[in-house]
């Protein structure tokens, strides 16, 4: 199972405050402690929402909104995806998250990834084997094949 795991927004990585060496030493820490483990699949902290945007569609035209945006509670600061054996072992990565990270007052979401099998019969094997090329093709450019 792959699951999501989010560190959400807070108003230090919104106003592009750049994390300590003591952050940054415990968060590699942490992420190599996932490598290790063979659970880490990639993950990347991301830029405040005023360097991003939004596209909304009505009716299937879309309409495009320059950050920033003023709920940081619902941006996400940056993710890791891992693939371990159930949601209780996600939650137990989570649980090893570095304490120093925003004082140890932050929020972390854990979404389970879709994958191939739980969509069905309607998820043709001729649309499954399309999403593994493309996939490969992907993990091939990025330097993950």
């Amino acid at each position: 199972m792959r699951f999501m795991i989010l560190r959400m927004a807070d108003k230090d990585t919104e106003a592009g405050a750049m994390p300590s060496e003591e952050l940054l030493g415990a968060m590699g820490a942490y992420m190599q402690e996932m490598t290790d483990a063979g659970v880490l699949l990639g993950g990347e902290g991301l830029q405040a929402s005023s360097k991003g945007a939004r596209v909304r569609f009505s009716d299937g035209k879309p309409t495009v909104t320059d950050g920033p945006f003023t709920e940081s509670k619902e941006l996400i600061a940056g993710y890791c995806l891992i693939q371990v054996a159930s949601r209780q072992e996600a939650i137990d990565w989570v649980r090893r998250w570095p304490a120093l990270d925003a004082d140890g007052n932050v929020t972390i979401g854990i979404r389970q990834v879709f994958e191939a099998e739980d969509f069905g019969e309607e998820f043709t094997p001729e649309m499954r084997a399309a999403e593994e090329k493309m996939r490969t093709e992907a993990a091939a450019r990025s330097g993950n094949a």
